[in-house]
């Protein structure tokens, strides 16, 4: 669906947020990364990109950095990812990561560049906090930014 197409037919979810999401066909592949910021069903802001070689991972990441850039440091906001792996990266794993010199018991941290800069921002925008949301449930404005994700202009 574009984003037109989804403001016609998708109707549920919270109506106040920043929502975010990415996505790669086939992954690893060409990717996009889109962010929409909405109060009171209103739209804010959105942005959105491209990449040419990439992974699902690394463009939900992108679109929360992109997004945290633009958010400013003195308001409570609530931020939505669909993907748990960034959530609880950002609201779980990162803390310890960086005491132990970014590394992880199990391996290697994946996009480690990405996940420190996204740590960084949200380090620095304690008032936003950051919540898992559903995928694919006909939530509007997440639909939405899948549907930015998915922009080939």
């Amino acid at each position: 669906m574009t984003p037109d197409e989804v403001l016609e037919t998708q109707f549920g979810g919270p109506e106040t947020g920043i929502f975010t999401d990415g996505s790669c066909d086939p992954n690893p592949g060409p990717g996009g990364w889109g962010w929409v910021w909405v109060e009171k069903g209103e739209i804010l802001d959105r942005g959105h990109g491209r990449e040419p070689d990439t992974t699902n991972n690394r463009m939900e990441l992108r679109a929360l950095i992109e997004v945290f850039k633009k958010l400013p440091d003195d308001r409570d906001l609530v931020a939505y990812s669909d993907s748990q792996l960034c959530v609880n990266t950002i609201n779980e794993w990162a803390q310890g990561w960086e005491k132990r010199g970014w590394k992880r018991k199990g391996g290697p941290i994946k996009n480690l560049e990405l996940v420190q800069e996204l740590y960084a921002l949200a380090q620095a925008k304690p008032r936003v906090d950051l919540r898992w949301i559903r995928a694919h449930e006909g939530t509007r404005w997440n639909e939405y930014a899948d549907a930015l994700a998915a922009l080939v202009d």
